[in-house]
């Protein structure tokens, strides 16, 4: 084991070893190197005279960059676009992010988390903490209404087992029950749980109510009691399109600084919440499970994701992230958003109504949901994928199946005035197959 490796270890195990007992075999083995980087950081502080240190090419004082693609950049400076971003990302940019952070989730005030580290998006996030947390035959948790993206993220990458929970109960409300049976079981057979809670979730499109929030947040707590080590990550891609009757923050807030043995992960970004799908800009943030501010053990889970960065794509894009500072301090940022959020609460309002019309109500149920860009058909005649197929051939509109009854439909991405012909043509098509 390299000794910087061993040294943030050690900081673990006098600080918190629940923390280091939950990390995989990678993760105890990663380290932030002070080679390249650390060298030329200094260098950047103190080379007044000459720094040739940083593999880019420069001119007149700053970065060397083409006319041709810096004429359609003009408006930003070339030293906030060519050169690489730290590997945590841009400073200002975390600063700003955890200030959203805490605005936006109350539950946060007073505690004590990492400053966010910027990631290639949410999907990197979750790599992170597979690779941190999960060895062959860990344990996942997840409900059996989950994004399929996880599979190869935690399964295939890294050997982890999904263990499944219903997500609804019959009355139409969260299981917390089933949840908690299986992380209970999870306790009992590993000692150790991951906890991925993805609201608003995709597919179903539901958030949790304030009660089911507090039960699964005490849910956690009682295993956790019981002797289980959890890394509790909060998916949070699709924050603050909650539209009705859910909880409105983050369960992170709640999960941080309540006991030794929760470690919360925050994953978020840009990507959804600020509508820039392809700038690629998400964040992990740390907490630790104290509720004193411990922070030897978030500086050791900071060095081993920038390990983890270093390793696999040295650093995230520079001009996104400038992008995303330069919303963020806008003036005009706060009114566009709302506006933007009005536009999609209508979408998800105008599709409840046309289902609970009652004129499909023989061809289909479907799933509670109340934020953000999905919701879910549960067929009761014709076989999803079937269906699938037939839209699209036949009439030329896309949907997603899953399983054997379960119809994603994106709303995110249909104009209101459109839903009720969307839903019409879906019914035909059922129609069609019986």
């Amino acid at each position: 084991m390299n000794p910087l490796a061993a040294e943030l270890n050690e900081m673990l195990v006098q600080h918190n070893s629940n923390v280091l007992e939950s990390l995989s075999d990678l993760g105890k083995n990663l380290f932030f190197p002070k080679g390249i980087l650390t060298q030329s950081a200094e260098a950047k502080e103190k080379a007044h005279k000459f720094n040739a240190t940083i593999g880019i090419a420069t001119e007149k004082g700053g970065p060397m960059y083409l006319p041709c693609i810096h004429e359609k950049l003009s408006a930003f400076e070339p030293k906030d676009i060519y050169p690489y971003a730290p590997p945590a990302g841009r400073l200002d940019l975390r600063n700003l992010w955890r200030d959203k952070m805490l605005a936006e989730n109350p539950s946060l005030q007073g505690k004590h988390i990492s400053l966010p580290i910027v990631t290639n998006a949410l999907t990197h996030g979750l790599s992170i903490v597979a690779d941190l947390f999960m060895d062959p035959g860990d344990h996942l948790i997840l409900p059996d209404m989950l994004w399929g993206n996880y599979n190869l993220t935690f399964a295939t990458r890294r050997g982890a087992i999904i263990k499944k929970y219903p997500t609804f109960t019959v009355a139409g409300g969260f299981d917390v029950d089933a949840f908690k049976a299986v992380l209970r079981n999870s306790a009992e057979e590993k000692g150790k749980a991951v906890v991925l809670l993805n609201f608003p979730n995709n597919p179903s499109g539901y958030t949790p109510t304030v009660a089911e929030g507090d039960a699964i947040i005490e849910a956690i707590f009682e295993v956790a009691e019981s002797g289980c080590k959890i890394v509790a990550v909060t998916d949070d891609a699709y924050f603050g399109l909650f539209f009705e009757d859910s909880m409105t923050e983050s369960l992170f807030g709640k999960l941080a600084n309540r006991h030794p043995r929760v470690l919360a992960v925050k994953l978020d970004g840009a990507t959804k919440e600020e509508y820039v799908w392809g700038f690629r800009i998400g964040f992990i943030t740390f907490a630790d499970g104290h509720e004193y501010e411990n922070a030897p053990v978030i500086t050791a889970l900071e060095k081993k994701t920038l390990g983890i960065i270093r390793a696999t794509i040295s650093n995230c894009p520079h001009p996104s992230q400038t992008f995303v500072v330069e919303a963020l301090k806008s003036p005009k940022f706060q009114k566009q958003k709302e506006e933007k959020y009005k536009v999609m609460k209508g979408r998800a309002l105008k599709v409840k109504k046309v289902l609970n019309s009652g004129k499909f109500d023989k061809a289909w149920d479907y799933y509670p949901f109340n934020s953000g860009y999905f919701m879910c058909l549960k067929l009761k005649n014709v076989d999803a994928e079937n269906l699938r197929v037939h839209l699209l051939d036949k009439y030329g509109v896309g949907t997603i199946s899953i399983g054997k009854t379960d119809l994603r439909i994106a709303f995110s991405c249909i104009e209101e005035k459109d839903i009720p012909e969307l839903f019409d043509i879906i019914y035909q098509a059922v129609q069609d197959l019986t």
